[in-house]
This record gives structure tokens, sequence and C-alpha cells, in this order.
């Protein structure tokens, strides 16, 4: 047997102004039917819910108890109807949104964490979130929609995703001022065979060190140790516990106060940082105001890095 609604939003709205105006003519001319229609429609909906819901009779009208009922679930329900299909309308428009994220790169929150604030003054009503990007294959959960934006500098061929350029940087290697090697100024693969390696909790295919430097030459470290954070990375490597490979600017305020010295690896480990998106949401206006502040404001607020030298930037190509 089919269920009668009992209520519905025309009916929160219909009562609320009838109470409101204590009219019904007036009550009628603001929800734009006739005197009679709203009538009728105040009687059908009385005894659908099965009593009475104003008394007319007298002036100005007066709510039943049952009607208050339902006066009450007008005033707290309808607002959030209004709220709700305002923000349909700013989602259907690109105004509002989600931004769910992952950085596969610790020592990106340095910059990462001023674009963001930037972005949340730019776009309040898009909800940002930050997933731990170590944990999980973040870029396949980009392609299923778990996730709208990567951080890597290690992109993948998958389809349907596209790489904006975000910024190049050198790889550099970090010793104790005391270390021996601090007065080289570079090092060489095999300069690391009795070094411990201190690293960032991730795959070693995911590091330049071990990618671009120590596999091609078919060496490794005499140890590793892993640790999540960049300052406990510095310290360790300060008081001679081991050495680190970390972007340049990440270790600038390090170098800077003399307490570690950077060195560069061979003939320079260079990267490219970039962002990867579903191509399907590079059209969101969002999502491009996130990545042209991805862009810009690492190369003002950062040291030791450039605009990206040779990768086509999507963002400057689909404007067509």
């Amino acid at each position: 047997m089919k269920k009668t609604q009992l209520i519905d939003r025309r009916a929160l709205e219909l009562l609320q102004t009838v109470l409101t105006t204590q009219s019904l003519s007036v009550a009628a001319e603001q929800l734009n039917v006739t005197s009679s229609a709203l009538s009728h429609q105040l009687r059908e909906l009385e005894q659908r819910i099965g009593g009475e819901l104003v008394l007319r009779r007298k002036r100005p009208y007066r709510v039943t108890a049952l009607g208050q009922v339902v006066l009450e679930a007008a005033r707290d329900l309808l607002p959030q109807f209004v709220e709700y299909e305002a923000k349909l309308a700013r989602l259907s428009t690109g105004e509002a949104g989600r931004l769910n994220l992952a950085i596969e790169c610790h020592s990106c929150y340095q910059w990462l964490m001023p674009t963001l604030d930037q972005f949340r003054e730019n776009w309040a009503d898009v909800e940002v979130d930050i997933a731990s990007g170590h944990l999980f294959d973040p870029l396949n959960a980009l392609a299923e929609s778990a996730l709208d934006l990567v951080v890597t500098s290690d992109p993948e061929p998958i389809n349907g995703i596209s790489y904006i350029p975000l910024f190049d940087y050198e790889s550099v290697l970090i010793v104790s001022r005391h270390h021996a090697l601090a007065k080289q100024g570079f090092v060489t693969p095999e300069d690391l065979k009795s070094e411990t390696l201190i690293v960032y909790p991730v795959a070693p295919q995911k590091l330049d060190v071990y990618r671009k430097f120590l596999h091609p030459a078919g060496l490794a470290p005499k140890a590793t140790r892993q640790v999540e954070i960049t300052a406990i990375m510095m310290q360790l490597v300060a008081s001679g516990r081991g050495v680190t490979a970390v972007p340049s600017w990440a270790a600038v305020e390090y170098t800077d106060r003399g307490i570690v010295v950077p060195l560069r690896m061979g003939e320079g480990i260079f990267s490219t940082l970039y962002a990867a998106v579903r191509e399907a949401d590079l059209g969101r206006s969002y999502i491009r105001d996130f990545l042209l502040l991805a862009k810009d404001m690492p190369l003002s607020t950062l040291r030791g890095v450039e605009k990206p030298a040779h990768s086509i930037d999507l963002l400057e190509t689909d404007q067509s």
C-alpha cells in the first residue's frame, strides 16, 4: 500500500506564511496563488495530517498544538532548504566543492600551508582536506576519485590524469659541518657507501637520492634511518648521526645558520614537482585557482626553485 506523504516543503512554507502574515489574502499573494486555492491547500494539508493546524475563526489566526509542531519544523527546516539550494547552485557553477589532496613530498608542507591559507581565503565554500599520501597509493586513489589532487615528483602515466608542473628544484646531500665531506662541494655515489642515510618513510624508488643517484650506480648506503619530520632529520645530521638528501629549499633555514652543509650530488640531481589532477576537473574554477597559487607562491617564497623548464603547462594551453 502506497504511503501518503504527510508534509513537504510546500506545506511548511504555506503554514509559515499564513501565520506570519495573519491573512490568507496576503499569504496567497506572497505564495503566488489565489486565496481560494490557498484555503483549499490548507484544508487538504489538515486532512492529510489529521487535525486542524490553524484556528481561522478568530483574528489574528492562532496555531493549534498540532500546527505548532509543524511551524517549529518549518522554522528549523526551511533555512536548511535555502542553504542547500544555494550550496547546490555554487557547486553547479564551480564556486564550491571539495579539494581532498595528498602529498608525496614530506618537505612540501613548508610552502603548501601558506598556499592553502590563501586558497581558503579565496574559496571559503570549498572543503579542503589533506590525506596522508605515503600511507597508500595516492595516484590511483586520484584516478578513482577518492582524491582530487596529488603533489608528486614521480608522475605515472594513468588514463585521465594530467600532471601540472609546479616548479623545478635540486636535491642536495646535507651533512654536518664537521663531516669529512663538508669541504668537498659535491659527492659521488661511492661517498655514501659508508654512510647512514636518513630518509623520509617512503619507498626508496620514490626518493631522488636512490632513483637518480644511488640506483644508477648500483650502490646503496651502509645503513638507512627513517624520520618523518625535516627538522629532526637536520638535528640528527648536525649531531653526526648520518646524512640526508632533501630539496635544497627545504634545508635553507638550516644551511643559512651554518648548522649543516649542502653538497651537490654528482653534477646535480634536478627534478620537477607536479600537481596531479583528473583531466575532467581542469575546468573547475577553484581547482585552477589552487594550481595557479601552487605554481606562483613557491616561486616567490622559496629559495632554490625555478619555473619548470621543459614541461607543457595545461593551465596555459587549454584556454582555447
